[in-house]
């Protein structure tokens, strides 16, 4: 009986470590971007000219923006400020945010372990874009 217990704790083990690396759905993600995002990029995420006449781009045109395919790679460094630059210093930087538990993400067909919260919001970005026939 020992045994049998003893024997099942690994395969415990392993179902909790995959239940907390499941990829975060679109829902989590829209939960995030109006917390910290839609003040600028609107609730719709159309964008709009901001008050110093700067505009926070339509983040539902990503993928069209991007011969109708969504950059992965490309969205994950703006969010977390990476490929940002000074140049584009306006969107704030949400380091502090965006640590936390990290999740298997398929970039470019490599699986990159991303913070859980930045996984949210690209997940969520993606699953806005329009023109693209999966808009829903």
């Amino acid at each position: 009986m020992i045994a049998k217990a003893l024997w099942s704790l690994p395969a415990l083990f392993i179902a909790a470590a995959c239940a907390v690396d499941v990829m975060p759905g679109p829902d989590e993600g829209e939960m995030l971007f109006a917390q910290n995002c839609s003040g600028c990029h609107t609730a719709t995420a159309t964008g709009m000219r901001l008050n110093d006449g700067t505009v926070a781009p339509d983040l539902t045109r990503i993928s069209e923006r991007n011969d109708g395919v969504f950059p992965r790679a490309h969205v994950l460094s703006q969010i977390d400020g990476y490929g940002r630059g000074k140049a584009a210093s306006v969107m704030p930087e949400f380091g502090d945010l965006l640590e936390g538990e990290l999740v298997p993400v398929e970039v470019d067909g490599t699986m990159t372990p991303t913070p859980r919260p930045l996984a949210a919001l690209m997940t969520y970005l993606e699953s806005i874009q329009v023109g693209t026939g999966t808009e829903g």
